[in-house]
């Protein structure tokens, strides 16, 4: 398998969701500071990314109704500030960001195997559960068997205790360690996670990405952004069973410097765009 190098600057990436860049956003200027920005800064920073202001205050809205976020009203002005559950929200994907990352240099050899059978009129909840085992890094290996490198723990999967009852769990060290490159490419579409670290690459590894865009601010925003939905969908697979030149490796590094890069002027906009009022830590 092999990944070519660098060949083109690409516009910013497609599919990142406003919820997305908002969430990106609040991890930049509100996580942890005790403070609720004004709605007026929201659609500042969203229009320097493309976003309507329709579709800024509708997502706005949305994220009140699902508790990430709570209104404090001061006057006239209307500001939104995090809610306990997006502090949590949060504060996974910074751990994520800066603490686990994409590339997995863990010897364990250990693997999960979760098996599950669920009747056809439990349609919903199986589908759900796969939704849940290919978030958590979990591959289809076999029809009902499933496999996540090192000790997952699923009880957090798990919620419903019906749906325990229907789930086997067992950690695991293969009995034939050569044959873990092929059980890899089985239960994982490696071209495809591969080809997004890859785009990242085209889009990133330039001497200045993203040209068009209006400001060092935009630019850090989509950067964290592409980078947390690529660092979602990775299963994390250790690199010792991945090939050679998994293009992972190159990407997170162009990641921290592009970020570093740009966080001097981007803190400064920031600073400048948000306007907020003190609030109650969630």
């Amino acid at each position: 398998m092999s990944y070519p190098g660098p060949v083109r600057a690409l516009g910013p990436p497609p599919g990142v969701r406003p919820q997305t860049l908002l969430l990106t956003f609040l991890g930049k200027a509100v996580l942890g500071r005790g403070i609720a920005v004004f709605s007026g800064s929201y659609l500042a920073v969203m229009d320097r990314l493309g976003v309507s202001e329709q579709a800024t205050r509708s997502t706005l809205v949305r994220m009140v109704n699902h508790g990430l976020l709570a209104r404090y009203r001061r006057g006239r002005k209307m500001y939104f500030g995090l809610t306990p559950h997006a502090e949590a929200v949060l504060a996974e994907g910074e751990h994520r960001l800066w603490r686990v990352g994409a590339v997995n240099r863990d010897a364990d050899a250990r693997w999960t195997l979760l098996a599950f059978s669920l009747p056809e009129s439990r349609r919903d909840e199986r589908h759900l559960l796969r939704s849940r085992l290919r978030w958590a890094g979990f591959g289809l290996l076999r029809s009902g068997m499933w496999i996540a490198p090192g000790r997952c723990e699923v009880s957090t999967l798990l919620p419903d205790g019906q749906l325990r009852d229907h789930v086997h769990v067992f950690h695991a060290e293969p009995a034939q360690p050569a044959a873990v490159g092929q059980m890899v490419r089985d239960a994982y579409d490696l071209p495809a996670i591969g080809g997004r670290y890859q785009e990242f690459l085209r889009r990133w590894d330039t001497p200045r990405p993203l040209p068009a865009a209006p400001d060092d601010l935009a630019r850090q925003l989509w950067l964290v952004s592409e980078w947390l939905v690529i660092l979602r969908d990775d299963p994390r697979i250790p690199l010792r069973h991945l090939p050679a030149d998994w293009p992972a490796v190159d990407a997170e590094k162009v990641f921290h410097r592009c970020h570093d890069q740009l966080n001097p002027r981007a803190r400064e906009i920031l600073d400048q765009v948000v306007d907020a009022i003190e609030v109650p830590l969630p």
